[in-house]
């Protein structure tokens, strides 16, 4: 078992007001668990109740982000933990915000010549037209500031085009349409300095929505991956680099498409994933060998570094 000492008082903050408050409560359950088994002095805290003045009250010495979406993951609370001075799991503020923004994200991409799809952001008065002649079709509609592919829509015609727009702005008042890449979809976890496995996801609807993500027994998850040894390390190194260019610390993932000519295509990067019973993070690092218990532990421990940015 990992060594626990000089962590102090740890508050696994879950929650939140979002729309992926339902997530984040079971992620935070399965966190908070995990470090009581490890003998962690710890204590949940949904700052929906209390906001900061409540965790303040808590005098934590450092907390584990549970949080997913908007108000957790976005930079706003790396921000005020900074100020608090309170070490935190995770990304800094930058790179938080960052990778919450999936176009900008991709413009940062763009810059170093990383391979992500065509991207363009619409509004309500878009020439729908031009938007199908750029991008091609099937495209993906998404809001730019969501995630668990909340307000998602791959748009298989023109006539669905303004619709697909409408229900991604019920989420968010930026909107974007990205080429949309057929093929296989991996998602690669970062763990401090390690790559860990690739995970190929695979869902019988074709689609890797909430459901699929959260609640669907029928999605599969290859671990090995399926991909050889070379193009396998070449996926990692891609995401590393991803993570890497928005400032990503401590850990994270990154979802990636590989088309039918075998070419990787970046999508987005996460700054605070997943850490339910079907999340990637933890599947990844049980087929590297490290257990729940241990991913956690060793996820709280780089709060014993600060933060590069």
């Amino acid at each position: 078992m990992m060594q626990t000492q000089g962590l102090g008082r740890v508050v696994v903050l879950f929650g939140g007001s979002s729309a992926e408050r339902e997530v984040s409560l079971r992620s935070g359950a399965a966190v908070l668990a995990a470090l009581e088994r490890s003998g962690v002095d710890v204590i949940g805290y949904d700052p929906a109740d209390g906001g900061l003045v409540g965790l303040e009250a808590l005098a934590p010495d450092r907390v584990f982000i549970a949080l997913h979406g908007r108000g957790g993951e976005d930079g706003t609370l790396q921000g005020a933990l900074e100020l608090l001075g309170i070490p935190y799991t995770g990304s800094g503020v930058l790179a938080s915000a960052l990778g919450m923004d999936k176009q900008r994200t991709k413009l940062v991409w763009q810059a170093l010549g990383l391979p992500t799809p065509e991207s363009l952001m619409l509004a309500a008065d878009s020439n729908w037209d031009e938007i199908v002649a750029t991008l091609g079709l099937p495209l993906i509609v998404k809001p730019v500031h969501e995630g668990s592919t909340l307000g998602i829509t791959i748009v298989d015609s023109r006539e669905t085009l303004e619709a697909a727009y409408r229900e991604a702005a019920r989420y968010d008042a930026r909107v974007m349409a990205e080429r949309f890449i057929s093929g296989e979809e991996y998602t690669v976890s970062l763990l401090d300095d390690h790559v860990l496995p690739a995970i190929r996801v695979e869902v019988p609807s074709g689609f890797y929505d909430y459901e699929a993500k959260y609640n669907s027994n029928d999605t599969r998850y290859h671990l090995p991956c399926g991909l050889d040894a070379e193009q396998e390390a070449a996926l990692g190194a891609l995401c590393r680099q991803a993570f890497e260019a928005v400032g990503g610390e401590g850990w994270g993932r990154v979802d990636v498409m590989r088309d039918a000519q075998g070419r990787f295509w970046l999508i987005e990067v996460n700054t605070s994933p997943g850490m339910t019973d079907h999340s990637l993070v933890p599947q990844a690092a049980a087929h590297a060998g490290i257990g729940f218990d241990e991913l956690v532990l060793r996820i709280l421990r780089t709060t014993l570094e600060p933060h590069q940015a």
